[in-house]
């Protein structure tokens, strides 16, 4: 434990550079009262309305709080939501400088309404389009230009078109040469394209995902007898070093919920992290919250077994909390110290 608190003071040291697609959570926050005459659905009472920074920019968001210091890259569109998400990250002195503009994509917006504590209904405005290859350059201009100012990279692939595989490639390679951390949030289509990096963080789903995807894709057969191995929870090992395999990855982390962690290290046994949640009221966001403390205490010099620890105490502290949150390096420090 005081290993882990010793990485967790090293956090304000770390620079982090998230890549992926931005998104702008809205909440409006109401009570209900009564069903509407027009449809069985509840009326509700708006009171409140409050944004926060969702996508690739919670997963900054999250790193910001545990006060790295990061940085995004990714795009916009010509908005009001764009504004109100470049107003939120500067707020949170999140660096904006390699966000960009493309006018004809509107800028991601998810809108949950909230009726006492209750989530009634999600509302989805997106643009998943591929980006322009003007905007494409500049993003890989951006990446040839600033990559060597961070420690660390985190891909964060939410399939909203900004990760073309030119891009995805650009940037693995530019980071490898420099001898980068590389954490990948993953998404099946793109799943071949993440050959090499240090850790992809699926849940269960996505790295069930990946096994069909794989096999689909392997020539060789070799994933032949594992097409099923994610369905149940005893077969995770044979999915998980098939996929550490087939990518070469130094590690793989798959979040299983109330069930914990599984991290998958290359020549190393797997290790099972139970869930460290006192109570889980919302798990949106836990995933970003996952990664981006995982890849922080990596950047501070933590090995993989002690910054996947670190990063189910942030996730135990998130899911505790409504709506995409975040947690402090102050939380975290005593989380730890109440288990010592």
């Amino acid at each position: 434990m005081r290993n882990l608190q010793s990485i967790i003071r090293k956090f304000p040291k770390a620079k982090v550079l998230v890549v992926g697609d931005l998104i702008l959570d809205q909440y409006i926050w109401g009570d209900v009262e009564r069903v509407s005459p027009e449809a069985p659905v509840p009326v509700v009472w708006a009171k409140n309305r409050t944004y926060v920074p969702g996508g690739a920019a919670n997963v900054a968001n999250n790193i910001r709080a545990l006060d790295g210091e990061v940085s995004l890259l990714g795009v916009v569109g010509r908005d009001m939501h764009a504004e109100i998400l470049i107003k939120e990250l500067k707020k949170r002195k999140i660096d904006t400088k390699g966000i960009f503009t493309e006018p004809q994509r509107c800028t991601i917006l998810k809108t949950r309404v909230i009726a006492g504590h209750q989530q009634v209904v999600r509302v989805d405005w997106e643009h998943t389009e591929v980006i322009r290859k003007e905007t494409e350059d500049k993003l890989s201009s951006f990446i040839d230009n600033n990559i060597k100012n961070f420690d660390a990279v985190i891909i964060e692939d939410y399939g909203k078109g900004l990760l073309s595989n030119v891009l995805l490639s650009r940037i693995i390679s530019r980071a490898r040469q420099l001898k980068k951390i590389i954490t990948v949030d993953p998404k099946q289509d793109n799943f071949e394209h993440y050959w090499g990096v240090t850790c992809i963080t699926p849940n269960k789903k996505e790295a069930q995902n990946a096994v069909r995807y794989l096999k689909m894709k392997d020539q060789t057969n070799q994933f032949q007898i594992y097409h099923d191995a994610l369905i149940n929870f005893n077969d995770i090992d044979h999915a998980g070093k098939m996929i550490l395999q087939y990518l070469n990855l130094e590690s793989l982390l798959i979040t299983l919920g109330e069930q914990g962690m599984f991290l998958f290290q290359k020549d190393k046994s797997r290790i099972h992290i139970p869930t460290v949640a006192q109570e889980v009221f919302d798990v949106s966001g836990a995933g970003d919250t996952v990664i981006a403390a995982f890849t922080l205490a990596l950047a501070c010099g933590a090995n993989k077994e002690a910054a996947a620890h670190l990063a189910n105490f942030a996730a135990g502290i998130v899911v505790g909390k409504l709506g995409t949150a975040t947690t402090s390096r102050k939380e975290l420090l005593e989380r730890i110290s109440k288990l010592r």
